[in-house]
């Protein structure tokens, strides 16, 4: 594995501008609570790929990454796509934080203050 990852394959392209237009409701919600460096400064991407994977945000400053995950993801193939997936970006010193798709509406300020937390500062 190469030290630094691949961002932003041209080959995702099309697949990260789909992923984009066709947002969950969960997705919408935290990207209007983080976008426009509105928190403490950070600048975040939606739908950003590292090597083969699209994640849902990402912080480059940081090296955060935020993923939201509804039913989908709660079965053992899913889990393990994603448990493989963190093993890949964490050796790229790349953090990932994971929220049930239902934080977002009932609790979103742990949510905001748990991507905080994870910031380096």
């Amino acid at each position: 594995m190469p030290n630094k990852p691949k961002h932003n394959d041209k080959f995702l392209k099309g697949y990260r501008k789909d992923l984009r237009n066709n947002q969950t409701s969960a997705e919408t919600r935290l990207w209007i609570m983080i976008k426009n460096k509105q928190l403490e400064g950070r600048k975040f991407r939606r739908q950003h790929s590292i090597d083969n994977f699209i994640v849902d945000f990402y912080c480059p400053s940081e090296k955060l990454v935020i993923e939201l995950d509804g039913q989908a993801h709660y079965n053992p193939v899913s889990e393990n796509k994603d448990f493989e997936r963190d093993f890949v970006l964490k050796k790229y010193d790349i953090s990932v934080l994971r929220f049930e798709n239902k934080m977002i509406f009932k609790q979103p300020e742990i949510v905001i203050n748990a991507i905080k937390s994870a910031f380096k500062k």
